[in-house]
């Protein structure tokens, strides 16, 4: 049963005849008649196919055996200098237009998907993609935001379907015997890639239409694509000749060119925005975000950035077209990758493309880090992060410089989530962190947490607090510039049963005589840049109990104030 191809007509946006024809010059094939074989065998000759006679075969019966019409005797009489229909001698090489011969299905192969990518085959019913699926004549493809196809097809031509795209396999076949390629793809929305196996020796077709143009190719690599402007055509190897109908082969697009048709005409050839470059750092990405950053190429209206398995970009896992330099991809797993990078001109033609190979490493994620930031007034360093999902244990790495390079602490495998650090100078220190996960089998560390950086200082001090007996009981500690102070004092060395609390702005105080007793007393400093230390260590005072004159002076006996002898 045959089935009617969907007519062009019905396409949207076919409003005008312009064609667009890609070829190659094809040598002329050796002459049949100097090639020998074997009888009833066959041998491909592009353009035609040879055959070799078998006793009792005549024009007649080789046209309905290979080109199912015996009517077609006659151009095989011409084409071998045969004037009659009579019996052929065994062996004798009999040439066989290609054009003559019968075609048969032929399929396409999913090889690389991602996303979502459905098909809707001839009889209507919708269906999603998978890896390995086989795709026949009359196929409807469609990808979504997200979906990346590639097909393969029996010649190891490929069919690159990028995102928000959908294409119709209008034709897919192969000529009886020599097994050459019929091919169109109809580009209905959005863009499709094509790398085609060489077809001159077989003299197969290849050819993608699109509402404006058809592009028939006998071995290149070149993109069609829809834009605002029209059909993009842009040949990355080969060479291109492109026309109207009425008008074929008017302009030669060489590798590096493109132009555009619409309905205005057919567009001039232009050569294309070369490929762009990475700024460098793009090789080793530890964050589960991938970001790539282009180098601004100055005309450039955009770029595309696609990330892919392979370094052909045949398997496309994420793409973005992006106006400024900056593109980002969550959702990869750790691994290796290739990002291919375009830019755009002002007519949406777009560039030649440059590969980039890159690794993600970014699992197991690093743990938050919660101290210390920024300064730190203590006796020792405390470091403190949060747990992380699945860890084993963390490693940490403290450096005196923000490069690592200096690294005076590397302390692997620690099992809890904090870290002290002791006797360490004053100065300026870097750290990091870093998770300790099984994977496979074994210990993997990933990759470590943004570089932190504190000032270590000298801790808060206080100076030495005696009871001298007087009325009235000082206390001083040092300071710097801009601080301001936190005084306590206590019954109880917990500090749960404060006897005095109070802001100050000097590092100093004179408060009346406490009761006689047992007391704890600490100061804490705010810095000027807001910045709140710990606690200075506990002094510990005793106020003892005294004689005193009537008017409240202590009593000096021999230079000492007096105290009771019980």
């Amino acid at each position: 049963m045959s089935h009617a191809l969907p007519s062009r007509l019905s396409l949207r946006f076919f409003s005008a005849s312009i064609a667009l024809f890609l070829s190659v010059t094809v040598s002329a094939s050796t002459p049949a008649a100097k090639i020998s074989g074997e009888p009833g065998s066959i041998s491909n000759t592009p353009p035609d196919m040879t055959y070799f006679a078998l006793e009792g075969d005549t024009l007649s019966s080789i046209a309905l055996r290979y080109t199912d019409k015996t009517s077609n005797a006659t151009l095989l009489g011409k084409r071998n200098k045969i004037s009659n229909d009579r019996t052929i001698p065994i062996g004798s090489a009999i040439v066989i237009p290609l054009e003559l011969l019968p075609e048969e299905a032929s399929q396409a192969k999913v090889v690389a998907l991602a996303g979502q990518v459905t098909t809707k085959n001839k009889n209507g019913i919708e269906t999603a993609l998978s890896l390995g699926d086989m795709l026949y004549e009359y196929s409807v493809i469609t990808t979504a935001k997200n979906g990346f196809l590639s097909l393969a097809l029996p010649d190891e031509s490929r069919i690159s379907i990028p995102s928000n795209s959908q294409v119709l396999l209008a034709k897919l076949r192969m000529l009886k015997y020599t097994k050459s390629p019929r091919t169109e793809v109809r580009l209905q929305q959005g863009r499709v890639e094509s790398r085609v196996s060489t077809l001159v020796s077989n003299k197969g077709r290849f050819e993608v239409t699109s509402p404006l143009a058809i592009a028939g190719v006998r071995g290149t690599h070149f993109r069609v694509g829809i834009n605002d402007n029209g059909i993009a055509s842009e040949v990355l190897s080969g060479a291109v000749a492109v026309g109207k109908i009425t008008k074929p082969n008017a302009l030669l697009l060489a590798s590096g060119q493109g132009n555009i048709i619409n309905q205005a005409g057919l567009g001039k050839a232009a050569s294309l925005f070369a490929a762009p470059t990475l700024e460098n750092g793009y090789q080793l990405q530890e964050k589960p975000t991938v970001q790539l950053a282009v180098s601004k190429m100055e005309q450039a209206r955009g770029y595309r950035v696609q990330i892919a398995t392979d370094a052909q970009a045949q398997n496309i896992i994420a793409e973005g077209r992006i106006v400024d330099t900056a593109y980002k991809v969550d959702g990869l797993i750790d691994g290796n990758y290739f990002s291919r990078v375009t830019a755009f001109d002002a007519a949406g033609l777009e560039g030649l493309p440059a590969v980039f190979p890159f690794t993600l490493k970014a699992r197991p994620e690093p743990p938050f880090t919660v101290a210390p930031k920024a300064k730190l007034r203590a006796e020792s360093v405390n470091f403190a992060w949060t747990e992380a999902t699945d860890a084993l244990g963390y490693r940490l790495q403290l450096a005196s410089d923000a490069e690592f390079k200096q690294i005076l602490i590397d302390q692997s495998e620690i099992k809890a989530t904090q870290y002290t650090a002791s006797k360490l100078p004053h100065a300026k220190y870097f750290w990091r962190i870093a998770t300790l996960a099984q994977k496979n089998g074994k210990l993997d560390q990933g990759p470590y947490s943004d570089t932190q950086t504190f000032s270590f200082m000298p801790a808060q001090a206080m100076n030495p607090v005696t009871d001298t007996g007087a009325n009235a009981l000082s206390l001083n500690w040092p300071s710097e510039p801009g601080q301001s102070f936190l005084l306590e004092i206590a019954s109880d060395a917990s500090f749960s049963a404060l006897y005095l609390s109070q802001q100050l702005s000097q590092p100093e105080i004179s408060i009346p005589r406490p009761p006689s007793g047992l007391y704890f007393i600490r100061v804490k400093a705010t810095d000027a840049d807001g910045y709140v230390g710990a606690y200075s260590a506990t002094q510990k005072v005793e106020i003892f109990t005294r004689w005193v004159s009537g008017n409240g002076e202590p009593i000096d006996i021999g230079g000492t104030v007096a105290r009771p002898n019980f």
